[in-house]
């Protein structure tokens, strides 16, 4: 039989309005003998307040949002958010993860709902996601402008610096085909095609497609192989061309070089195994959740934030 706060308050001795404001944080006019038999009672009935009515007092929840950008993250997403989990939870919040709004308007529906304590986003806010949260009271984090498209830069440098370091000199970026799912494809593009500038090659051909094999092969045809290079938005895309170079008869990486992005575990397994390029998301996570309990006042802010990710190039066979 679950516990109700009616329990609580008969065992302790008190109101059922005393156990509200005592184990919502708002006894300081009861005693100290008082506060501690209303929370010795709470352990003994295994007592847990509503989260719903804790709300509804305070304004907010206990809940924090974090936002996925609607792309393919494979087994990352896990690990970004796993240790984050636990980190909240020790301070009696909990993580919820939810793909982000399509429209400012959607949000404000999301958060009105839930009335979360904060919003964590992977992505930058708009101005009006940003003022919007403001409005309601709701703590925003989130990458600084431009230092997603900074990174995403970086990513499509150094795929573009192994193939060419390969000895290829006609290289390609594949993109997926929604944009929905593309939210960091920009980026990288440009990142490949200042790396061919340096290099003194032409610019790279663009083809966008889908996890779809035919979609796959009307790409690599646009392509007309052989000696290219191929930089995939993810492990996903190059998992997808790969299977269309065998379809079409294609040596990897004699005819078609690829190096993929996320080191899913479906990309170590593949044959050849892909290239791809492998990072660490969590120590920057646990660094935006600190900053965030920092202004809840539940601890000091990080004396040494982690301002971007360390990108790896995992070498495999299909470069």
């Amino acid at each position: 039989m679950i516990a109700k706060s009616a329990d609580v308050a008969r065992l302790a001795g008190v109101s059922r309005g005393a156990v509200s404001q005592i184990l919502n944080g708002r006894g300081e006019r009861f005693s100290a003998s008082t506060i501690e038999r209303v929370k010795e009672a709470a352990i003994e009935l295994d007592y847990r307040p509503s989260a719903a009515g804790r709300a509804l007092a305070r304004g907010s929840s206990d809940f924090v949002i974090a936002l996925i950008p609607d792309t393919t993250f494979g087994g990352n997403l896990q690990d970004i958010f796993g240790a984050a989990t636990e980190q909240l939870a020790a301070r009696g919040l909990t993580l919820v993860l939810r793909l982000a709004t399509p429209t400012p308007a959607a949000l404000d529906r999301l958060v009105s709902g839930i009335l979360p304590r904060a919003v964590l986003s992977l992505t930058p806010f708009s101005n009006e996601e940003r003022a919007l949260l403001e409005r309601r009271g709701i703590a925003a984090f989130d990458p600084q402008v431009g230092s997603e498209d900074a990174f995403d830069h970086q990513i499509g440098r150094l795929q573009a610096r192994h193939l060419i370091e390969r000895g290829l000199t006609r290289l390609a970026v594949a993109r997926l085909q929604d944009a929905r799912q593309d939210p960091f494809g920009q980026g990288r593009e440009e990142g490949v095609r200042a790396e061919c500038r340096s290099a003194g090659l032409d610019a790279p051909t663009v083809v966008h497609l889908g996890i779809d094999i035919d979609e796959a092969l009307t790409a690599l045809d646009h392509l007309d192989p052989p000696r290219i290079g191929i930089a995939c938005y993810n492990d996903d895309i190059a998992i997808t061309l790969l299977s269309a170079a065998r379809i079409r008869g294609l040596g990897v990486p004699r005819d078609v070089a690829l190096i993929g992005m996320d080191r899913t575990p479906l990309s170590q397994v593949t044959v050849p195994r892909l290239t791809t390029i492998s990072y660490d998301m969590t120590a920057p996570t646990k660094n935006m959740i600190a900053n965030f309990l920092s202004v809840l006042g539940n601890e000091d802010a990080p004396d040494h934030p982690i301002v971007g990710l360390a990108l790896e190039l995992e070498r495999g066979d299909t470069t």
